[in-house]
This record gives C-alpha cells, structure tokens and sequence, in this order.
C-alpha cells in the first residue's frame, strides 16, 4: 500500500492555501494581481508502459499563474498618482536595471525624477527646448523651473459698434504721442474725455520681462458712413508708457460686416499697431491688433473676445498625466506646459513575467521581450491621472476557494487514515 496520493494531495492542498492566502493578504495592494495554484496529476515512469491499469501516483503543483486582469480603478488625491486602464506595465529604472508594474503610485524627488514607493525611476520621454516630446527613452525627469514670460505680441479684440452711434462732438484724439526716451521731459498728452469718443475697452499686455500693462483701445465713430477711428494707448498715455497711433479706419459694409483692414491677420500694418515703450529694457514694441469678427450692428456695443498672446513668469503650481501619458505642468500665470511623456510595456505573455515582490515584475524568457510604447497605441491601455488600480482579488471567490480547499485538506488526510487503518488490520492477521 502506498501514501504517497495522501501525501501528495496534503501538500498540494497545503499549496493551495498559502497561494490563496497571499491573495487574501493582498486583496488591499494597489496594482496587485491575483495568483492561481495549478497541479498536474502523477504518474510512475516506465520504459514498457503500464498500460491502461496504471494507478496514478498523486498530484504536483504545476504553476503559480497570475491572473492579469483589469482591477478597479479608485480616485486619489495625488495628480502623480497614475492608473493603468486596459493592457501594460509601467517601466522601471534602477540604475539601469528595468522592472516593471501596475502600481501607479508616483510621486517627485528632490532632483525632479517621477519615482515609485521603493525609489525607483518612471521611465519616459523627455521634452526638447520647443516643448516637443523626443523618442529618447530614459528615466523621466520633470524640469520644475518657473516658465519664462512672452511679451505680448498681437491681441485680438473682437467688438460690436453700435451703428446707431452719432459722431463725438467733442475734439479729436490726438493722432500721435512723441516717442519717449528717458532722459527726456515727460511729453503731453491730453487724457481722452467722454465726449472723445463713442466706447472703449482696455486688456492687460506684457513687457519682456513679463511686466503688466494696461492697454486701451478708444472707437470715434466718423462722417463716413460705416467708418470708424481707433486709437489706443498704453499705461494711460504716461511717461514711459509709450506712443498713441490713429489706427487705419475700421470699414465696414452694408451688412455691418468688416471690410477693411483686410485680413487674416488684420493688423499686421505699422498703422494698425499700438507703439509702446518697454520700461523695463527701454525697447520700443509694437501691439499689433487683429480685429477680425469685429461687427457694426444696430445694437449696443459690446466686446464679445479679447485675447492676446502675452504672459508673465509662472511658477509651476501642479501636474496633470493625460490618457495618451502626457505630463502637463499648470503655471501660476494660467499656462501649461508639456513637461513629459510616460511609456508603458506589454508583453506577450504577461504570465511569464517574474515576479520579484515591491509590486514588480522582471522580464523572462517565457514572457517575450518589453513591446515599448505611448499609451492609447497598439494593444496598450490609457492612464488616469489621480487614481490608482486596485488589486483585482475578489475576496469573496478567495474565501470560498479557501473553504473548498480546506475539505480537500481533510479528505486527503481521511486517504491516509484510511491506509493506515488497512495497514493495521494486515499487521494484527494471525
């Protein structure tokens, strides 16, 4: 008589246990992936063969195979913290050595590396100078330095003149401001009163070195139908603040549509600008102004957009990884920069992945070699950007597969009993 089938399945149950309390233990483990035990029957080796009547000799573990399927995907409140929503791996560094998981929780060292729990670095692509996202892959570092500021070079003011509107009685802007310069005596120049002008608006424009000024655009209706002056200032007209310009007349048609100056861009001409001086460098620029989408209407006047392309300084004030991987830096002055790219990797075969505990994984001859690339791309999934993936062990299947191979447990140890009890009865035969 033999034990060893008892045997044999007193351990395989065993095994089964401690998989399904590893599972169990880390049914909380971001990124974690359940494990299943799988067990092969045994046989005894023969060079004849025992034919049909072999008795099989037990049961062995197999594998330990991890279940790569999606988790649930929880909100954080880290922006660093990333999800992996679909097929992939984020890729490691560690001085060069690469492994690879599904636990997206990142945050910045001191230097400006992405970097797991354990230290480890986020691999991805950098930026160039123009902010364009390079194919160089390596640990991806984040440039935290305030963001230059761009002098303003065009705005857009986009208006409704009121056709309704009767000619300014009162005297006419003055066409020009003498060009300042410093050492100069501050020239005149005659603030415009109500009377000067039909409306106005003004918008916030930079210098070169993202200082702000106030820039004010004034609108005189004329005697010629459907023609209207503009003039503008900067700062007030005030001592190095710059020049006043009589703008080419805005024309428009029977329909109140803008005919002249042409564009797009309209307001590219050296008469359609605003001339003001840089306090800050004492460089004389230029506002150019497009007023495409500009209407004259029979109804009151209204500014519908006014946008222009200048900014100050900004210190970079948060993060944001968008579906494609891409790290967007959001500056205290409203702009946002791309700062960098996460890759991610798949494999063939995920199940031959080695595991190597910290929530990674090592790659292996029976996984293939890393497919490397952007998220969304090819077979890999899309990133959520303040979120993490939660284990994906149903805990109610574990503790049932824990109560089954329980019974397993006791059933085999009843095999043994049954032997020994066969055994004792030929060992007392008189």
């Amino acid at each position: 008589m033999s034990f060893q089938q008892g045997l044999s399945g007193l351990n395989g149950a065993s095994r089964s246990l401690d998989v399904i309390g590893n599972n169990v233990a880390n049914s909380s483990t971001v990124g974690f992936k359940t494990s299943q035990a799988q067990f092969a029957d045994v046989y005894a080796a023969s060079l004849s063969g025992a034919g049909a009547s072999q008795i099989g000799l037990g049961t062995k573990m197999s594998t330990v195979a991890q279940q790569f399927t999606q988790g649930n995907i929880s909100a954080t409140n880290n922006p660093l913290d990333v999800a992996i929503n679909g097929k992939g791996f984020f890729r490691l560094s560690n001085n060069g050595a690469v492994t690879f998981t599904r636990n997206g929780q990142f945050q910045l060292d001191k230097n400006g590396f992405i970097v797991s729990s354990a230290g480890l670095h986020l691999t991805g692509y950098q930026v160039d100078a123009a902010g364009g996202v390079t194919g160089a892959l390596g640990d991806l570092r984040l440039n935290t330095s305030d963001i230059s500021p761009k002098s303003t070079a065009i705005a857009s003011p986009v208006v409704n003149l009121d056709s309704r509107s009767t000619v300014p009685i009162g005297a006419a802007l003055p066409a020009t401001l003498t060009a300042v310069a410093p050492a100069t005596v501050p020239p005149t120049y005659v603030q415009p009163t109500s009377d000067m002008y039909n409306s106005s608006t003004s918008t916030t424009i930079y210098d070169s070195l993202g200082n702000p000024h106030v820039a004010t655009l004034f609108f005189s209706k004329t005697a010629t139908a459907g023609t209207w002056d503009v003039h503008g200032i900067v700062d007030g007209g005030s001592y190095n603040a710059g020049v006043v310009l009589t703008f080419d007349q805005l024309k428009f048609d029977t329909a109140g549509q803008l005919t002249a100056p042409a564009g797009p861009p309209i307001g590219q001409g050296t008469a359609q600008t605003i001339g003001w001086t840089d306090t800050s460098v004492d460089v004389t620029q230029k506002l150019n102004l497009n007023f495409n989408g500009t209407t004259q209407f029979g109804g009151p006047f209204g500014v519908n957009a006014l946008t222009q392309d200048g900014f100050a300084a900004g210190r970079l004030a948060g993060f944001n990884v968008g579906a494609d991987g891409i790290v967007q830096g959001r500056y205290t002055n409203g702009q946002t920069k791309t700062l960098g790219q996460v890759a991610l990797a798949n494999f063939a075969n995920p199940q031959g992945l080695q595991a190597l505990g910290d929530n990674q994984w090592s790659e292996s001859p029976s996984s293939g070699q890393a497919l490397i690339g952007d998220p969304g791309t090819s077979s890999l999934g899309v990133l959520q950007s303040g979120a993490v993936e939660d284990s994906n062990v149903d805990l109610t299947a574990e503790l049932v597969n824990m109560i089954t191979a329980q019974r397993v447990y006791q059933a085999n140890a009843q095999t043994i009993k049954t032997q020994d009890s066969i055994m004792q009865t030929l060992v007392n035969l008189r």
